[in-house]
């Protein structure tokens, strides 16, 4: 990332490593990648290039706020990898049917997905970090996407990655995500004129400001719980708007969009 502003008082308190420096916001850089996103929405290495392009101190804010935390300081300590569990398919494919982790799990199977796709997008683009603790929770957010989708309820679809980024910026007031909701439901509002689009995306981020804060839930402990049961738990309210719009849910599939 070029042009990084100066460290300010944001030093790593670790005083025998490099201070981590908050980067300035590369609007043209983000802007690039958002309009290459559009174009090929199943290029998801574009959109570490916008988050890390609009982050600012938000991350940083974010990694402060998990460190703070009793669970945050254990993964750290033990050096807890959430990608273990991810990648543990046998693990999960033995939970019960409507799990969390076993719903997770299926939604992988039948999307051709998987945590190292989500390594392999985002390749290159942590070289920055002088920390690995930093680096933990970096990997940490990075690998819990998809369970994100599995718990707000919203598919790979175009207008379904629209709304979870709306969430997630509902979430962390990560610039990056509100960019890539707002041209999401720009482009599919053209497409579908009729649809509640726009209302369907500020559901989803009013719905990640009332959801707990999901940065710092322990994942590994509510696989086996079920779905509904952790989504209660966690105040995660249905994405009715979201559900209701079948025919924007099938156009932007990546089939349905990768065939226009």
């Amino acid at each position: 990332m070029t042009n990084p502003a100066a460290p300010a008082t944001l030093n790593h308190p670790d005083d025998q490593l490099e201070p981590y420096v908050i980067p300035k916001r590369e609007w043209r850089t983000a802007w690039r990648a958002l309009k290459q996103l559009i174009a090929t929405p199943e290029d998801t290495s574009q959109v570490f290039i916008i988050m890390r392009s609009l982050a600012k101190d938000a991350f940083w804010t974010e990694y402060q706020r998990f460190k703070a935390t009793a669970f945050g300081k254990r993964v750290l300590a033990d050096e807890i990898e959430l990608l273990d569990t991810l990648t543990n398919r046998e693990y999960l494919a033995k939970l019960p049917l409507g799990s969390f982790g076993r719903t997770y799990y299926d939604f992988c199977q039948r999307e051709g997905i998987s945590p190292e796709g989500l390594i392999e997008a985002g390749e290159g683009h942590y070289d920055d970090f002088t920390d690995e603790d930093m680096y933990r929770y970096a990997r940490r957010t990075r690998e819990s996407h998809d369970l994100w989708h599995i718990l707000t309820g919203y598919g790979r679809d175009g207008f379904g990655e629209a709304c979870v980024v709306a969430f997630s910026y509902g979430q962390t007031k990560s610039l990056g995500f509100a960019a890539i909701a707002v041209m999401g439901a720009y482009h599919f509002k053209q497409s579908f004129p009729k649809a509640k689009i726009w209302r369907a995306v500020w559901q989803a981020y009013r719905t990640g400001k009332k959801t707990t804060w999901l940065p710092g839930v322990n994942w590994e402990n509510l696989m086996h719980l079920p779905l509904e049961e952790v989504r209660e738990m966690l105040n995660v309210r249905k994405p009715t708007l979201y559900a209701h719009a079948e025919d924007v849910i099938a156009g932007t599939r990546p089939e349905a969009l990768a065939a226009q």
